[in-house]
């Protein structure tokens, strides 16, 4: 039998004496821990190391390879100093494989899932591999390491500090006289007294980060509010220990500690007896060595949810004001609005346009009844309708460039656009290919969005039979139906509806889209014309979808009583004063989508919980871990509708209110459509009865 003894200088009160089979050979574990005395650690080595064919080192530092730095560190240099005879390691060479792989094994495992994080290293010199890892995936890299090693309340934020760091500091903090005056400075009343206010500026940096890598005693003294939803990369967690992470809302622990019989070990005990069981030093293990037991044991990073499945993604989304009155909303406009002339805010309007990014609102509480989690933020930049169409796209462009980069320092995983952000220039083709992270402009969920609340519009005006499949017994026009919306929505109206009338100028590409709606639903019933004249008047839906914003798409005056129109053209096909003239038609924009969750948001001019479909495609795509450019540009895919309503259902979102020229519709709206258009009905009736 083997004996290997892992000396620690934490605390005795986890001391073991086990025994196992290793690679085929039977072992006797002992833990002896020194109570962080590194005087009794020399006494427990000196006598022990007669009987060990190998030796761990636990609770101290590993000889430090950072960058082009390779440190001793002096308790450890002195400790083994102790047994030049035997094997002695900290288990630097497997923990640098475990650490790595872990990385590697949760972004293929859970997909994307590291992407632009925000990383907060406790200690960076402890954590190098894995932050080489990391940074294959996300810049934003942060290291404590001023504040563990000086107190001093400042982040490392790059490798390349984190290795300039080290280059300066580490000769001076690894001889044993630093050493000793760093300690006696940690026990001074001064450094005390100091120690609460670096203490909460840490908490801040642990807050704001989404993965927090260091040992489980580098975070008891955080508590839920900093922990809440955040991922932990360690090592040798305990069933205790997720209890303790359970208590702060930890979402998700990546553990690379190896197990034996049913515990967590320290990668120092399973170097040790690697070390023994091939009867060579530390030294001398090669990569084929550790790639033989890590596979021969079936060895894997372990990725636990202390409190069940639950995983947080990350978006950001752009708004801007869509009118000078919504300027006049924000502290100090508003006060400027009261006291000044309209010229004067003309020039606010103008000059706000030039503002840089800014956040307008945290967004979180978004829970999907999968367990994904979604958090944001809502970024706003400064231009109206007016002065974005006042300028060239590139004008657009670069406030929407600034904003992409401002969410990816925040950690976002994709960018959507909002309003008039999405239908500049290429419409987001631009933005997409210089953006350092995905972008949608949310016009698939959009269009679906719109076509869901028509459906929705006409069970509530109930001059339509709903069959039990959920198909309107009714008439439905698609004008503009060869465009690239128009035809998304003519795919699916033919699913919806009894009877589809397609109107467009161009014949030949009616004819087509024709022939493959009645491919793709067989027993459709499809009409074409040149143009809405035809049939308006029998139309129980209307769906306008061209692009020739300006021109009248449609005479509303000769519209079916009771009709309910969606437009989801932008700009709109159908101008407020159109709308004006018939109060018994109902003319929808867009269908607004219920957030699943406890939502937590500012006003975005729509009740609690309830969002814009561009910005719920977006919120969509982050919960499905969708991190790519979904929507882009005026050729919209058909396919990428359906795909993003049924993701939306995965994911627990509800149609929650139906939008027109003058906001959310209410019950009262609905009514009044159904009563004048019954009354309008009635009336028809009466003059054409005989007298």
């Amino acid at each position: 039998m083997k004996t290997v003894f892992s000396v620690s200088l934490g605390s005795s009160e986890y001391d073991y004496d086990l025994e196992t089979e290793f690679l085929g050979q039977s072992f006797r574990i002992i833990r002896v821990g020194a109570d962080g005395d590194l005087s009794r650690a020399e006494a427990v080595l000196d006598s022990v190391h007669e009987q060990a064919d190998a030796i761990g080192l636990s609770m101290v530092h590993d000889h430090y390879e950072v960058g082009r730095e390779r440190l001793e560190h002096p308790d450890t240099a002195r400790l083994e100093a102790v047994v030049p005879d035997k094997p002695v390691t900290t288990g630097a060479g497997l923990r640098g494989i475990l650490q790595e792989w872990a990385v590697r094994h949760t972004q293929s495992e859970l997909g994307h899932f590291f992407d632009n994080a925000r990383v907060l290293f406790v200690n960076g010199q402890a954590g190098y591999r894995i932050a080489r890892a990391l940074a294959e995936h996300t810049d934003n890299l942060f290291f404590a390491d001023p504040y563990i090693d000086f107190g001093v309340p400042r982040l490392l934020t790059s490798l390349n500090q984190l290795e300039t760091y080290t280059a300066l500091t580490a000769p001076l903090m690894f001889r044993p006289a630093a050493v000793r005056t760093v300690e006696a400075l940690l026990r001074t009343p001064v450094y005390r007294l100091g120690e609460g206010l670096v203490r909460g500026s840490l908490e801040k940096a642990v807050a704001d980060a989404h993965v927090i890598v260091g040992a489980l005693g580098d975070l008891e003294h955080f508590g839920q509010k900093e922990l809440d939803g955040k991922t932990v990369i360690t090592s040798r967690v305990t069933e205790a220990s997720l209890d303790w992470l359970r208590s702060r809302r930890v979402a998700m622990v990546v553990d690379y500690s190896p197990w034996l019989a049913g515990r967590p070990v320290g990668v120092n005990v399973m170097e040790a007896m690697i070390s023994a069981a091939l009867a060579r030093t530390p030294e001398q293990l090669g990569p084929d060595d550790y790639l033989d037991v890590i596979q021969t044991l079936g060895m894997e990073p372990r990725i636990l949810y202390p409190d069940g499945y639950r995983r947080v993604n990350r978006f950001a989304f752009v708004i801007h004001p869509l009118s000078q009155q919504y300027l006049t909303r924000t502290p100090p406009l508003d006060w400027i609005a009261s006291v000044s002339p309209p010229t004067v805010m003309n020039l606010v309007e103008k000059a706000v346009a030039y503002t840089p990014p800014f956040i307008y609102s945290k967004v979180s509480g978004i829970r999907s009844p999968t367990g994904d989690e979604a958090e944001g933020w809502l970024i706003t930049v400064g231009g109206t309708p007016r002065e974005i169409m006042a300028h060239g796209p590139e004008f657009t462009y670069a406030r929407l460039l600034q904003a992409a980069k401002l969410a990816k320092k925040l950690g976002a995983q994709i960018m959507g656009l909002g309003a008039f952000t999405k239908v500049v220039g290429d419409a987001g083709i631009t933005v997409a290919k210089r953006a350092p992270l995905p972008i949608t402009t949310g016009n698939s969920y959009s269009a679906s969005g719109a076509l869901w609340a028509a459906h929705e519009a006409m069970k509530r005006i109930g001059r339509v039979t709903i069959g039990p499949n959920g198909k309107a017994a009714g008439k439905a026009m698609v004008v503009g139906a060869t465009g690239a919306i128009g035809s998304v929505c003519a795919r699916l109206l033919a699913k919806a509806v009894d009877e589809i009338y397609l109107a467009a100028p161009e014949p030949a590409k009616l004819l087509a889209l024709k022939e493959s709606i009645e491919q793709e639903t067989p027993g459709a019933i499809v009409h074409l014309a040149g143009s809405a004249d035809r049939d308006l008047g029998q139309m129980d839906m209307i769906v306008t979808a061209t692009s020739g914003a300006g021109k009248r798409v449609l005479d509303i005056t000769r519209v079916k009583r009771g009709c309910v129109i969606t437009d989801v053209a932008r700009p709109l096909d159908i101008p407020a004063e159109d709308v004006a003239k018939r109060p018994d038609v109902l003319v929808i924009e867009s269908g607004e989508i219920q957030l699943p969750g406890d939502v937590r948001m500012k006003d975005i001019g729509l009740p609690g919980g309830i969002a814009y479909a561009c910005l719920a495609e977006t919120i969509v795509l982050a919960l499905e871990a969708r991190f790519e450019n979904f929507t882009l540009g005026r050729n919209i895919e058909w396919e990428k509708v359906r795909e993003i309503y049924r993701l939306g259902l995965r994911h627990g979102m509800k149609l929650a209110a139906i939008s027109g020229v003058n906001g959310v519709f209410t019950e009262e709206d609905f009514e009044r459509v159904r009563t004048l258009a019954a009354s309008t009905e009635r009336q028809a009736e009466g003059s054409s009865t005989p007298a």
